[in-house]
């Protein structure tokens, strides 16, 4: 099912762009009167001057009222938004030997604005890029990682399952990514190992196991409304999985929505987070002719091949005999209810959208999935917390997700105000991570880099 970018190495170095990097944690940047989008309210702090240091904000204030040092490097934002930086928390890193194609796919990520990603399928080889990260050897954004993955084919036995997990525990993976086909045997064994050793657990629900079992068994958050649709819909348990499709997509026209406050009960209720990759279902599962999503300008940094394998993957979800477009419909609309009951029924959402898969190219993605959060009838404040405020305190980093004294200065900087039109998110002028500042000239130059076509 998945596929992954396989990019060419390009080296992306502060000297590759003379001084367009700035990385020197004892010299201040100071963001001038510029609009703040502070995030822990919905409001535009208009006029104000953002000094960082060191990796932190070390002063922020009204224009005029900010001391800096006279060597400081100033970025003038008049006209300008700062908010934190995004999380992409269901992105994908190649799992392979060679670090080279994963740097690029960070940087695409990076220069997007996304300054932490989640990855979700894990390889050994991604312990030693976090680190190289976490020590600024490499640059891009903050990376958590799962290990490999727990499906039917790599846990036969509940025994191999408790053996697994404590194998990725003591690697040092940050979550288990769980895959389609374990069983009521496997997956209790999984879930009941990861609890005694304390290491989460994420991702798909197997259809065996349901989206009950899975509540009851405390996954930490359960990605692409897995189950979602089974559940709300009458009569799903006496089908086979193939009768029911990807998601639910073949009987979430027979979805009974007023179940839905059941399931926001028991997801609340556990703590469970949800991570909805609207932009997958939206650009893979609806009707849309694959040529809608072909043509779009970030498709440049992907390789014919991979395009050709996305839109064979579209094709063939089109050409199924059991698709209709009136269903293709009512999955989309019934996808979106559930997003919109999880923001208003107090169920965390999680800002994520399955890069690179299906018309998902990394980083840009992140931009589709709020688009597609606001039309699932969120505001655009409350489509930027899923990916700021959210995160933070989903990982439990109090100092991050939001602008203000002694946080990370992990920033973003836009032309125009999301608040209004979340579209503003695009129009990037600069992105801050940690010590190092990027401003457009640099990511302009990074992304031309990249380009395979």
């Amino acid at each position: 099912m998945r596929s992954f970018l396989l990019l060419l190495l390009v080296a992306l170095t502060p000297a590759a762009f003379g001084q367009a990097l700035v990385s020197n944690g004892s010299r201040e940047i100071v963001f001038r009167s510029v609009n703040v989008v502070p995030m822990d309210q919905n409001v535009v702090l208009d006029n104000q001057t953002v000094v960082v240091k060191n990796g932190r904000i070390t002063a922020m204030g009204r224009e005029g009222s900010v001391r800096f040092g006279r060597d400081a490097q100033v970025v003038d934002g008049k006209g300008k938004y700062l908010l934190p930086g995004w999380a992409e928390m269901h992105a994908h890193v190649p799992p392979i030997d060679d670090l080279e194609p994963m740097k690029d796919g960070l940087m695409l990520y990076l220069t997007n604005g996304i300054t932490t990603i989640r990855g979700m399928l894990g390889h050994p080889k991604h312990l030693e890029l976090r680190q190289l990260v976490n020590a600024g050897t490499v640059l891009g954004p903050h990376f958590y990682t799962t290990g490999p993955s727990f499906n039917g084919q790599t846990v036969k036995t509940a025994e191999r399952g408790a053996e697994m997990v404590r194998e990725q525990k003591t690697a040092g993976y940050d979550y288990l990514k769980l895959h389609p086909g374990l069983t009521n045997a496997t997956f209790p064994a999984i879930a009941r190992t990861a609890h005694e050793v304390g290491i989460p657990f994420v991702g798909h629900v197997s259809f065996n196991v349901g989206v009950w079992r899975a509540i009851d068994a405390g996954y930490s958050s359960i990605d692409h409304l897995d189950g979602f649709v089974e559940a709300i819909t009458p009569r799903s348990d006496t089908l086979a999985e193939q009768e029911t499709g990807l998601f639910g997509a073949w009987i979430a026209y027979r979805a009974d929505t007023t179940l839905i406050p059941k399931l926001m009960r028991a997801l609340r209720d556990k703590s469970i987070w949800v991570v909805p990759t609207q932009a997958l279902a939206e650009r893979w599962l609806s009707p849309q002719r694959a040529e809608a999503y072909t043509s779009a300008p970030e498709m440049v940094y992907m390789k014919p091949q991979e395009i050709k394998n996305w839109t064979d993957a579209k094709n063939g979800y089109l050409s199924n005999p059991q698709f209709s477009q009136a269903h293709a419909e009512q999955l989309i609309q019934v996808r979106r209810k559930l997003i919109r009951d999880c923001q208003r029924n107090g169920v965390g959402l999680l800002l994520g959208s399955d890069a690179p898969q299906v018309f998902n190219v990394p980083g840009f993605s992140i931009h589709h999935e709020m688009q597609y959060m606001v039309d699932a009838g969120l505001t655009p404040y409350e489509a930027l917390r899923a990916g700021t405020v959210n995160v933070a305190a989903y990982l439990n980093k109090k100092d991050a997700g939001t602008i203000k004294t002694g946080n990370v200065s992990d920033l973003v900087l836009l032309s125009g105000n999301p608040l209004t039109d979340i579209r503003q998110t695009r129009r990037i002028e600069g992105v801050m991570i940690g010590t190092n500042w990027l401003p457009k000239a640099y990511i302009e130059q990074a992304l031309a880099k990249l380009k395979k076509q």
